[in-house]
């Protein structure tokens, strides 16, 4: 299964309905795209619509947030500082893989290796040059 969409960032909200609705069996999302192309906005999104109820924030520091929704525990991962896969291994990133708990990671090219063992929706945003943005979403 695949798709494209380009949207502005007032439809994002219907863009998380679509990719929850499209992947519904999936529960690992790799989330690429350039600084600013709005990968923690569509994780938000995507939050509020299998229900978080808590604001949702980047987890750039601490490298992985933890949420209750209605469809159960929401991790949201940040590898941008990662240095290495080993340092993944150490935050435990396969626990959390295996738990069956949604996944939400952001710059996970690191990381190739591991989530290749795992069934999971590779999503890559793009900037267009009119201020929307297209997402490619393929699982």
């Amino acid at each position: 299964m695949e798709f494209t969409l380009q949207f502005v960032e007032s439809e994002v909200q219907h863009v998380a309905s679509r990719l929850i609705g499209d992947f519904p069996k999936c529960r690992i999302f790799l989330f690429k795209g350039d600084l600013g192309s709005g990968k923690t906005t569509l994780i938000k999104a995507i939050g509020r619509e299998l229900g978080v109820e808590h604001e949702m924030s980047s987890p750039t520091f601490g490298l992985v947030n933890a949420y209750r929704s209605k469809a159960g525990e929401l991790y949201h991962f940040d590898l941008y500082r990662i240095r290495d896969v080993e340092e993944m291994l150490d935050l435990g990133i396969d626990e959390y893989l295996d738990s069956g708990a949604f996944c939400f990671l952001e710059w996970p090219e690191l990381g190739q290796d591991i989530f290749r063992s795992y069934p999971h929706v590779m999503v890559r945003l793009e900037q267009m040059g009119d201020g929307s943005r297209r997402i490619f979403a393929q699982g």
